[in-house]
């Protein structure tokens, strides 16, 4: 049996490609929309990719099962869950496509893709038994999607805080804990091939290790631990989850109707510096994603861009301002320019139309071009400032992170649900933003200066400004 494993690392999420070497045939599961990595690998292993399954219908990043349907591959979805938890793009379609219950099962040559029923992050997600009948009568492993990860297993509140479903949460997690139980009578060798790893928005406490076994989760899994009662359970999974990135309602409504086919990576052309003059002049008509990391932006940028640094936190950031109707122009280095298209195309952000390198920039500006600035303080300043008429706190952390320790009188947000909530923060104001340690903040002041905010970036180290200001 070939595996392989892909991560793609701002995502935090897991693919496998997984193939028969004596027939010649493989199969990947979960795949994202840019399926081209697997057929390379595939290829290069002397495979052919003849199977693509999803384990649920995603909310954090687009699919690549229906790119791999529109090139003939016969593809796998749930038909568990009730009549909203379905493939609407499969069913009734001329692709090569089958429905999967529990218990049904895929042939890849001497491999079986057994699938097993495991809702509570969603209630028609399935995880897949694997065993390679060429060694073994029993699974080798299970690949879990976003049931059980490394330390953690998939949150069952996304249906409620991120789809707009009403008063399901607390029942998910109930069914939650019933799969749960089912997961404790595995056998303990079964090794463990999650859907995500850490960083990811799907948990509260994944683990950055890539794998994992049965034996080692009921031992070490808090989450898992937990479920000493279905009561206690509900109250541990519950408790804490990070507010989840605007673009997840998108993603899970695109994997269910079908997302548009790509036919190729969108080609921005690189744009003149008159054609950045007019690009400066659309101001807000537009999305201009600025990839450079905050200090140079807020020195220089062009009116009315957003941030989002070339980080891990691209497309998170990206996904959660910008709307997918929007024309997104985008400010990167030459050769980091394919990787944000794909990092974009990744959370449906298809409409790419040009970009400018930070060197255009410099050159604009010489010839006067208008830039933008982002005035910057640290936290004492802030206080100061805090105190006088017309200025207001705006804390961009999570609301377990306000919870725990936060500023009197300050406002929260979480920084990726401004956009839901921009009509919420009144005009009028100067807001001071802060997060801990500057890097969400500023890119929730970029968007909030977009949108007609007056802003200041707080841009320092919350933990170490309080611990000093204790001590003092």
């Amino acid at each position: 049996m070939y595996y392989k494993q892909f991560f793609d690392d701002k995502l935090a999420q897991y693919s496998y490609l997984i193939g028969c070497q004596a027939t010649g045939e493989a199969i990947v599961l979960d795949p994202m929309r840019d399926i081209d990595q697997y057929i390379q690998a595939a290829t290069k292993e002397n495979l052919k990719i003849t199977r693509a399954v999803d384990t649920h219908i995603h909310a954090d990043y687009i699919s690549g099962l229906r790119e791999f349907a529109e090139r003939g591959v016969k593809v796998y979805g749930s038909d568990e869950g009730d009549a909203d938890w379905k493939y609407e793009w499969l069913i009734g379609s001329d692709y090569d496509y089958e429905l999967l219950k529990n218990n049904d099962e895929i042939k890849i040559g001497n491999i079986t893709i057994k699938a097993w029923h495991t809702p509570g992050h969603t209630p028609e997600h399935l995880s897949y038994f694997v065993t390679d009948g060429a060694a073994a009568d029993v699974p080798m492993g299970v690949v879990t999607g976003d049931f059980v990860f490394v330390g953690d297993v998939g949150r069952p509140d996304l249906l409620e805080s991120a789809a707009g479903m009403e008063h399901v949460m607390e029942p998910s997690a109930r069914t939650l804990f019933k799969t749960v139980e089912e997961f404790k009578g595995l056998p303990e060798y079964i090794q463990i091939w999650p859907g995500h790893g850490a960083g990811s928005a799907c948990g509260k406490a994944l683990g950055a290790v890539p794998e994992t076994t049965v034996g080692y989760e009921l031992r070490f899994n808090n989450s898992l631990k937990s479920a000493t009662s279905e009561d206690d359970f509900v109250k541990f999974i519950l408790e804490g989850q990070p507010e989840p990135p605007m673009y997840f309602a998108r993603m899970k409504r695109d994997n269910k109707i079908g997302p548009k086919v790509l036919n190729g990576l969108p080609n921005p052309n690189h744009l003149t510096i008159t054609q950045l003059q007019k690009l400066a002049d659309k101001g807000s008509d537009v999305a201009i994603i600025d990839t450079r990391e905050r200090d140079q932006y807020a020195a220089g940028h062009i009116p009315g861009s957003l941030l989002s640094p070339m980080n891990k936190q691209f497309n998170t950031i990206a996904g959660s301002y910008v709307d997918e109707d929007e024309k997104i122009y985008l400010v990167v280095e030459e050769h980091r320019l394919e990787e944000a298209v794909t990092d974009l195309i990744r959370v449906g952000l298809d409409h790419i139309e040009g970009y400018v390198t930070p060197a255009d920039l410099r050159l604009y500006k010489a010839q006067g071009g208008k830039l933008d600035t982002l005035e910057t303080i640290d936290f004492e300043e802030m206080e100061k400032r805090a105190e006088k008429d017309g200025n207001k706190i705006l804390d961009v952390r999570k609301g377990s992170e306000f919870n725990e320790k936060s500023f009197d009188g300050a406002l929260n947000f979480a920084h990726t649900r401004l956009f839901n909530r921009k009509d919420e923060i009144p005009k009028g104001e100067t807001y001071l933003v802060h997060c801990m340690s500057g890097g969400r903040s500023a890119v929730a002041s970029a968007y909030l200066k977009r949108e007609g905010h007056d802003v200041v970036l707080v841009d320092d180290e919350f933990t170490k400004y309080m611990t000093e200001k204790a001590e003092a």
